[in-house]
Parts: C-alpha cells; sequence; structure tokens
C-alpha cells in the first residue's frame, strides 16, 4: 500500500512529471555514481529526454530540472530562486558539480544544449516520460547508463522496475497494514465491516507506517504548503514566462472579491474557486512551490475547495477538517494511482485533473458528512464527466488551458459532491471502480497527440504569440 503522502508531495513547477520526476531521476542517478565510487572517474554526462518529456521539456521545465537534479537538488527543498541563479551560474559557467547541493566535489564540462538531448521521435513502450542518463570518463569510456522513467505525479522508476513483474510478496504488501484494499470495492467493504469512514480507514493504515503524530505532521505540512501557494498567489502580478504572454488574474479578482465579501450573488462561489485555483495554478506556471494533487498541472482544484470550505480565520476546527478532507482524498488517489495512472503522458488530462476533481469531491462529501458510500459516489461522478478530458497544451507550457481547466475542475467537484449527497436510496449506477477502469482503457485509446505532447487539440489550433 502507498500512503497518501506519498500522493501529496511538496515540490516546484511546472509539472510533476516533467519537473519534479527527472529532478529526482538525475539526483538518483549521480547518487549511484557515488554509491559505486565512480563519480570520481566522471568527465561528461549526457541525458536524452524521451517522449512527452522531449516534446513538452523546454515548456514543462524539464531541462532545468534535469540539471538541478544532477546538481543533488530536491524538489521538496529546493528555493525556486535559488534554483535559478544555480542555473543561470551552470550556463555561464558551462560547469557543472555533480551533486554539488549534497556535497559532492566532481565538476564536470556540461552544456544543455549540447548534453542534453530532446529525443521526442522515441516513444519508449514502458512509458512515454523516459529518460536515460550516461556517465563517461576522460577517454569515452561508458561508465554507467541508467533507465528511468517518470510515472506522474512525481513518482520515477527505473526500467528493470517497470519490466520486472511483482512477486507474491509485493503484491500482498497490504498485509503489512490493517486495512489493505485493491478496489473501491474492497475499501467500501472494509469501511461497512469495521464501522469506520474512509479517512479513519486509511488513517488507522498510515498508523501502521509511521506514528501517528508524523502522519498528523505530513498532513499539516501539505495543508500550510497549499494554503501558502495560494497566498503567494493571490500577491504576485505580471505576465507568466514562456512567451505566451499570459497574464496572471488571481490577484484581481482577489481584489474585487474581498473589497465585496458579503455580496448575495450566488455565482460568487465560482468567483471564489476561480480565485484560489488559479492562484496555485499560476504559481505553479511561473516555477514555485506547489504541492502535487495528485499532479502539478492539477495542483490547483483540492486547495481551492479546502480554502473556500475550510475557513482559516475564525474556524477552530479547521486542522482537523482539513486532516479528514486529505485522507479521504488520498483514498480515492491511491485508487486511481494503482488501478490506473495520474500521468497525462499515459491517460490525457482526465488522469490529471479528472483525478484531482474526483479526489475533491471524495474529500468534500466526507467533510460534508457523507458515508463511505457517498463518498465513492462523489468519486465517481467528478471522474466520469472528465473521461475522455485530453491534454493540450499550449506551446507546451503549463498555462493554457491549464490554468482555467482546474479552476472548472474546482467547480466541477463540489457539483459532484452535491449530487452524491443528494443521492438517496438506489446505488449508482456507475461505480468508482468502473469509471476508474473506463478511464484507463480511455487512455490508452487515446491518441498519443492529446497526451501531453503539444501535437494536438488547442496545441497546434492556437497561434502562439
Amino acid at each position: 500500500m502507498l500512503s497518501v503522502l506519498d500522493i501529496f508531495r511538496i515540490g516546484i513547477g511546472p509539472s510533476s512529471s516533467h519537473t519534479v520526476g527527472p529532478m529526482r531521476i538525475a539526483r538518483r542517478f549521480v547518487r549511484a555514481l557515488e554509491k559505486a565510487g565512480e563519480l570520481p572517474q566522471v568527465e561528461r554526462v549526457a541525458v536524452e529526454l524521451q517522449g512527452s518529456l522531449a516534446l513538452t521539456g523546454i515548456g514543462h521545465g524539464t531541462v532545468d530540472a534535469t540539471i538541478l537534479g544532477l546538481a543533488g537538488f530536491r524538489p521538496e527543498r529546493t528555493d525556486p530562486d535559488e534554483a535559478a541563479a544555480a542555473l543561470r551560474g551552470v550556463d555561464a559557467d558551462k560547469c557543472l558539480a555533480l551533486g554539488g547541493v549534497d556535497g559532492g566535489h566532481r565538476r564536470i564540462r556540461f552544456e544543455r544544449a549540447k548534453d542534453i538531448d530532446l529525443a521526442g521521435h522515441v516513444i519508449p513502450d514502458l512509458h512515454p516520460n523516459g529518460m536515460v542518463l550516461r556517465a563517461y570518463d576522460a577517454s569515452g569510456k561508458l561508465l554507467r547508463e541508467g533507465t528511468y522513467f517518470s510515472t506522474g505525479g512525481g513518482f520515477v522508476a527505473s526500467q528493470a522496475q517497470l519490466k520486472k513483474p511483482p512477486k507474491d510478496d509485493q503484491v500482498k504488501a497490504g498485509a503489512k497494514v490493517p486495512h489493505p484494499f485493491g478496489s473501491a470495492a474492497e475499501l467500501l467493504a472494509l469501511c461497512d465491516a469495521h464501522g469506520l469512514s474512509v479517512a479513519e480507514l486509511i488513517l488507522a493504515n498510515e498508523d501502521a507506517m509511521r506514528p501517528r503524530e508524523q502522519t498528523v505532521a505530513g498532513l499539516d505540512r501539505i495543508a500550510q504548503a497549499m494554503d501558502g501557494c495560494i497566498d503567494r498567489g493571490l500577491t504576485q502580478r505580471g505576465i507568466l514566462p514562456g512567451g505566451l504572454k499570459v497574464q496572471r488574474r488571481a490577484p484581481d479578482l482577489w481584489d474585487k472579491l474581498s473589497g465585496n465579501p458579503l455580496s448575495n450573488e450566488r455565482e460568487q462561489l465560482f468567483d471564489w474557486l476561480n480565485c484560489y485555483a488559479m492562484a496555485v495554478n499560476e504559481e505553479n506556471a511561473a516555477g514555485g512551490r506547489v504541492v502535487t494533487a495528485p499532479t502539478n498541472g492539477a495542483a490547483g482544484i483540492i486547495p481551492a475547495v479546502i480554502r473556500f470550505y475550510c475557513k482559516t480565520a475564525d474556524d477552530a476546527d479547521c486542522a482537523e477538517k482539513r486532516r479528514l478532507f486529505l485522507l479521504t482524498a488520498g483514498a480515492v488517489g491511491l485508487l486511481y494511482k494503482q488501478r490506473a495512472s495520474i500521468s497525462g503522458a499515459e491517460m490525457g488530462c482526465q488522469g490529471e485533473v479528472g483525478v484531482a476533481c474526483s479526489m475533491a469531491a471524495g474529500g468534500l462529501a466526507a467533510l460534508w458528512g457523507a458515508t463511505p458510500h457517498q463518498v465513492a459516489s462523489a468519486a465517481e461522478i467528478g471522474m466520469e464527466h472528465n473521461l475522455g478530458l485530453t491534454c493540450d497544451p499550449v506551446g507546451g507550457l503549463v498555462q493554457v488551458p491549464c490554468i482555467e481547466r482546474n479552476a472548472i475542475g474546482a467547480v466541477k467537484a463540489v457539483n459532484a459532491a452535491r449530487l452524491a449527497l443528494h443521492r438517496t436510496g438506489a446505488e449508482s449506477l456507475v461505480t468508482l471502480d468502473q469509471v476508474i477502469e473506463t478511464m484507463r482503457q480511455t487512455g490508452l485509446d487515446m491518441s498519443n497527440k492529446y497526451k501531453e505532447t503539444s501535437q494536438g487539440g488547442l496545441a497546434v489550433n492556437v497561434v502562439e504569440c
């Protein structure tokens, strides 16, 4: 069983699969060199970015993230300003200190245009987000080669890990927690059998992984990072980087809403959710600190819903409500991660915004007192109406349509939760397991040009300015 703390990761924008994952992979490769005693012999490192990592790698920050990973940066601890300074230094000096942030001392010549190959024509069979890293000595001899994949949400795997079928004891790894589940049906049956809410069951599983206080601290840290991202996004103005000249809109909307907070206009609910979601995703587009929820491209939906429905000022139970929300939403995210994928390069945007909408719907339903079955229904509705959603970022940037798509996803999540709570009597005709499987099959059938390659949809019909 994965942990909900694996689903929610603090990192930097603009993409968990294209920024966070490659940074982790590059750092992992350098640490492998160091562990094998090969680091002192390295004279050159060459990186081949494949598939979606190459096709949208420039706009998604993959090249920069790879360089930062080679230098030893870790996504969860990276300060965007410090990272920018490090990149300027590498480009100016044409030198890179491998693992330098971790104390490594091996400086090599490095030029991004020469040493990082954007091999967009190579689409790996195992996963479309492939990376091959090679280290050479002074004579040109290959010291080490590694093939890795960024599988979405900041998760990474080596070629050997993806190729190797799980052993029986790995399949049964859920036995290490008191309530292992591999499907929504199993999760609901466990909740019924033990009289537990989804959040209570997940928390019991988390207790088997670490002390309760560490889990609570982790959840609070995630909530605080989400809040901090919203707060920063509400104050930063100007044009987002990348060349599309997209103007930040969240601060102006925030000023308008703050000036008239008691408006009776019902539609203002949309404005608040839009404002918070766009604040996060504008920060993400600018390379700021965000929480994968479950990815960076969909990072605004869950924070927006939590911010609006878990008041931060006069609500004494705010922290507890946020934990309930995150535990429940995390359970839904675990199901998608285990049974399908949260990678836009595999599933299209249904696997990012669709999953985030589903998670937020389940979390909000729980906050409103839903039963476990109503939580599952809310999550199902949240995904059902995102099925087939494509990932077609204009200019390879996580801006158009991504920022507004998060705003729409937040509103849709709230509606899904309300529909589920209004359901009485008969069970939903479509189960959460069925909609997850449908998403998986739809993603497999979807053309590659609609899966984070910027080769179809809006990406080819919108003229870049």
